[in-house]
């Protein structure tokens, strides 16, 4: 029997997500003023971290399942950021603190520095109603 290929791995899936937070990033950045638009990428971004910190405990669960703890936690403490600017964004989206969103994506910039996105990256704009997508998960953990 052959070994069994998934296409479409967690390694690849917190790529993209990456991409898309960069993507995002570059967007915030070029908001002249705080408006409906900056809203939803502030959101998508919180949302997006929300996922790769998701997918980060699906990488690490097969290496601890392999005795590889030191793998595991150090993979974990790489990506521990994603949990933390998270919330911290969450927040400030929720209390419309530019000032406190602003900081956060910078900390994200120079965390997802090295990241490349190509010319023809093919995301369009996945932001687009994202702000009510986090009120929604708000409303469905109340």
């Amino acid at each position: 029997m052959s070994r069994i290929i998934n296409p479409d791995s967690v390694g690849k899936q917190r790529k993209l997500l990456t991409r898309a937070v960069v993507l995002s990033l570059r967007e915030l950045l070029i908001q002249p003023e705080p408006n409906e638009q900056t809203r939803d990428i502030a959101s998508f971004i919180v949302l997006t971290l929300k996922e790769i910190s998701a997918n980060v405990d699906r990488t690490v669960t097969p290496w601890e399942k392999r005795n590889y703890w030191l793998k595991a936690d150090r993979f974990r403490m790489d990506w521990d950021w994603t949990i933390t600017l998270g919330d911290k964004m969450r927040q400030a989206v929720l209390d419309e603190d530019w000032s406190v969103i602003a900081a956060c994506a910078a900390n994200m910039g120079e965390k997802l520095a090295n990241v490349k996105l190509p010319k023809k990256h093919g995301l369009g704009t996945p932001w687009i109603g994202a702000n009510e997508r986090l009120q929604e998960t708000l409303n469905n953990n109340e």
